[in-house]
């Protein structure tokens, strides 16, 4: 076979869920298979790539253009020009052309839910609110056109194959894994240099946050001033992904702009600062209003960290009797469970037992196999 896998944003110096999964999907497929041809279409930026081209791995740099163009106009063409059998889109989005059977992972449809003036009138960044545009767009189309679909959920599979009546489609959940980074023992220089770097305090409750408004960041805020108030010992709250003025506008907004002083922003992480950050933290606070998967439930899980997360979507499937599950709708669930958390070692100490047991059932070897399988399953298909 002579595959195709779009990776676009595989060379950005900032990876996030999507980027990071691409990623993985491409390594592992490197270590298992060493038969089929792949193609890996990126686009050129600042970083240095994590893989290098191999006997049967090249990778292949596309210059030009916004994200749209890039993808619709000049992909397909150049997919077609390596004779690619099958091309794989790996992050929600697809060209509209036919020319080459297609496979797509939709990692979510978040971006379908609701109207389009919620959509364009939230919070987000506004490289978040035309990425959702766009994928608004197209999606219905790219699902047509797919000869197969991937999700990361069972939860998510379901949402698809209900929001657009997929009876017949062939879909399947595929869970995402942990990278290894988070699973490895941290050397005690290395951890040493992250303390340092960060200005690490000895007590911190650990949020990722951003301006989209589904990672509940200002009822963490909330919830996190009410838990001063009882708390004995006067942890600090360490943000990633939020930016300084962002946080006071919601500190404003909440009438607590005293708690800035007890909030630490980092900025973006490189995944092998943030196991450290995981594992010296206190706990790990993921109440998302919604995930396809929630990759850093499982990210903390591996570090040591005991977790809380939602009752919604994808998050109790994948921290299944892990996590403290809390409403995320609700400020005195997510300051209850920081206070069972931190005043309770023995039901700490459960929560990271299992968190640790949880983890290692997520695989990107095993992910990568299953997509593999897919491959050859198309392949067949196309072929008879």
């Amino acid at each position: 076979m002579r595959i195709g896998i779009e990776a676009q944003r595989l060379l950005r110096p900032h990876k996030h869920g999507m980027d990071r999964v691409a990623l993985e999907l491409i390594k592992n497929l490197q270590v298992i298979d060493k038969e089929n041809d792949y193609f890996i279409f990126v686009k050129p930026d600042q970083d240095t790539p994590e893989i290098a081209s191999t006997a049967n791995f090249e990778i292949v740099e596309i210059p030009g253009g916004p994200y749209p163009w890039w993808e619709q106009y000049k992909l397909p063409r150049i997919a077609k020009a390596y004779n690619c059998d099958i091309l794989h889109c790996t992050s929600n989005t697809a060209p509209y052309s036919k020319n080459i059977p297609l496979i797509t992972t939709l990692h979510d449809i978040i971006y379908m839910e609701g109207s389009l003036i919620k959509l364009l009138t939230t919070r987000a960044s506004l490289y978040q609110k035309l990425g959702n545009l766009y994928r608004r767009i197209i999606v219905r189309k790219v699902v047509k056109n797919s000869r197969r679909l991937i999700t990361v959920s069972n939860f998510e599979k379901e949402n698809i194959t209900n929001f657009f009546n997929l009876k017949n489609k062939d879909i399947k959940a595929i869970h995402n894994g942990v990278n290894q980074t988070f699973t490895v023992k941290i050397e005690a220089n290395h951890l040493k240099q992250v303390k340092t770097k960060y200005k690490l305090p000895e007590d911190y409750i650990l949020h990722i946050a951003n301006k989209d408004p589904r990672k509940n960041t200002k009822k963490v805020l909330i919830a996190f001033n009410e838990f001063l108030k009882t708390s004995p010992v006067k942890y600090k709250l360490l943000m990633l992904g939020c930016k300084d003025h962002y946080l006071k506008i919601l500190l404003n907004e909440i009438g607590a702009i005293a708690l800035y002083k007890h909030i630490i922003l980092t900025g973006y992480v490189s995944d092998e600062d943030l196991s450290v950050i995981y594992y010296l933290s206190q706990l790990f606070l993921f109440p998302s209003l919604r995930e396809g998967f929630g990759i850093p439930i499982i990210e903390a899980m591996a570090c040591g960290v005991p977790v809380i997360t939602s009752n919604t979507s994808s998050m109790p499937e994948v921290a299944a009797d892990a996590a403290h599950i809390i409403d995320p709708k609700s400020v005195e669930d997510i300051c209850n469970g920081m206070l069972k958390i931190t005043s309770d070692a023995n039901y700490k100490k459960g929560l990271i037992q299992r968190g640790l047991i949880r983890s290692k059932q997520f695989s990107w070897n095993r992910m990568a196999s299953e997509v593999l399988d897919i491959y050859k399953q198309l392949y067949k298909e196309i072929n008879t």
